[in-house]
Parts: structure tokens; sequence; C-alpha cells
């Protein structure tokens, strides 16, 4: 019985090989050709499992997930007023066509990327020689991306590829141009901070004399003002004198005496040389004579 059991076994193996050799997945982010002695006979687009011939058919895959192709430097341009600029861009692809990918450029991404590489930068080429620095820094940026995409994918549809999108990361001049450029930037703005710094200082010689102005008319009415009130009070001071002394006209006269005493003897070194005699002595030789007079 085990003579019988091991062709048996041996049977099941070989069909095991067979079925395996046999069967192969395709999944969603890829394309499948399916050769036959070095010759594509289908293309295998739908994810799946599908079967071919063993030991005849083979099968090669496709990546169709969108790729990226980064510049390793940036690319030097001239633009339409004759200067240089460095522009680092980068390219969305895919392959969208297996079968011609494979008889264009053998199924080889590099060389893929090498033909996109160059059609991207002729495109550039020619739209930055009819821009100035400005269109294609900000300008018409947008637009001359659109159109270097649109031309980039016309070309890359004849190798089976799809252009998605190409893009302009920066655009830089060169290191002697960008140094010039930021010396004369730097000499526009010390100009434009010195024609500030002098219109500054005129106008705060301006607000300096209007302020001395008008501290000028402040001071000067001020002192109208307080002369008015010293006028006034000394009228009201004189007429309160005056109704005093018609009151009491000798009081008065004693009250000035005083007065007058009283400032002529403030200081103990203060001399005096009168006339015994004088008026001004009459009320400290005898106040009551002189009151009764």
């Amino acid at each position: 019985m085990n003579k019988h059991i091991a062709p048996i076994l041996i049977g099941l193996v070989v069909v095991l090989v067979i079925l395996s050799g046999s069967m192969f997945t395709v999944d969603q982010r890829q394309n499948a050709l399916v050769f036959q002695l070095g010759e594509v006979v289908s293309v295998k687009k739908a994810p799946g499992l599908y079967f071919k011939l063993p030991l005849v058919q083979n099968i090669r895959y496709f990546d169709t997930r969108i790729l990226t192709l980064d510049a390793a430097d940036p690319e030097r341009f001239i633009t339409s007023e004759k200067k240089n600029v460095l522009v680092d861009s980068y390219i969305k692809w895919r392959v969208i066509d297996a079968r011609q990918f494979y008889v264009s450029v053998g199924g080889d991404e590099t060389r893929a990327q090498i033909r996109l590489n160059q059609t991207v930068n002729d495109g550039l080429r020619a739209e930055f020689g009819k821009r100035t620095i400005h269109d294609v820094v900000s300008g018409q940026r947008d637009a001359v991306m659109n159109l270097i995409r649109t031309k980039a994918d016309q070309d890359a549809r004849s190798i089976g590829v799809q252009v998605v999108d190409v893009r302009i990361k920066r655009v830089d001049l060169p290191e002697s141009v960008s140094e010039n450029v930021y010396r004369r930037m730097e000499a526009e703005r010390k100009q434009v901070a010195n024609e500030l710094r002098s219109t500054g200082a005129a106008e705060a010689e301006k607000i300096k004399a209007d302020a001395d102005r008008q501290k000028q008319v402040i001071v000067a009415e001020a002192y109208r003002d307080a002369q008015r009130v010293k006028g006034e009070g000394d009228a009201k001071a004189s007429a309160v004198y005056a109704a005093a002394y018609d009151k009491n006209p000798e009081f008065y006269a004693f009250y000035r005496s005083m007065q007058a005493y009283r400032e002529s003897f403030k200081n103990k070194s203060d001399v005096m040389v009168l006339d015994p005699s004088a008026d001004f002595f009459k009320y400290m030789k005898n106040p009551r004579a002189a009151g009764g007079k």
C-alpha cells in the first residue's frame, strides 16, 4: 500500500507546484505585464487573482503610484532680463500605460526620470527666457507651472507616463548676484532710513518750536492774569486802607509807624542816623501826646 501512496503524494506535489506556478495576484498599486517567450501578451490592471501558463509565461510588475522626482541640484536659467537664476523644482509622475512604459524605456524608472527631467528643464528654460524674475517668482508663477506641466505631460504620454504636477520650490539668484542685490537693498534701506530721520528731526523741531510758542503764550497770559489779580488785590487793599483811615486816621498813622519801626529795626546791625526831633520818633517819645495832637 505504501508503494501506491508514494506516487500519489508525488503527483499531488507536482500538481501543487504547477498550480502555484500558474497563479499570480495583482494589487491596486500595480499593473502586471504577462510575457510569453519574451513578448507581451496581456496587461493586468485590475487587482485580483490571475492564471498564467507555467514555465511558458512570466510576469513583471510595475508600480502605478504617484512618484516624486526631486532635482538633486538647482538648475541655472536665464530670464528675459539676461539675469541668471537658480531654480529648484520637483515633478510628480506615475505610470499609466505599463505596456508603453516597457516598450519605450524598458520599464526602467531611472530612464523615465531622465526623460522627464530633460523635458521639464527644457520647458523651464524656454518659459524663463520669456519672463522677468518678478514674473517667475510671484507674478506668473502658477501660469508658468501649469504650462510646463501640460507640455511635459504631452511628451510623457509617449512613454506611458502621466505628469501629475510640476512645482518650483525655490528661485534664487547666484551668490555673486545676491551679494550685489543685498548691498543695493542695504543702501536703499539706509537712504530711506536717513530720509525718515531727517523728516523726523524736522518734525521734532517743528513740534518743539510750537511747544515753545505755546509756552510763551501761556506764560504771558498767566502773567497778565496775575498782574490783573494783583492789581485788583492792591485796589481792594487800598480801598480797605482808605476806609480804615477815614474811620480813625490817628490809628492808621500809628499802625504805619509801627510797621516802619519793625522794618527799620529788623536786624541788630542796622544803623540809622536821624534828627531826634524827626517825626519818625514821635510815637517813641510820647505816643499819648502824639495821639492827642
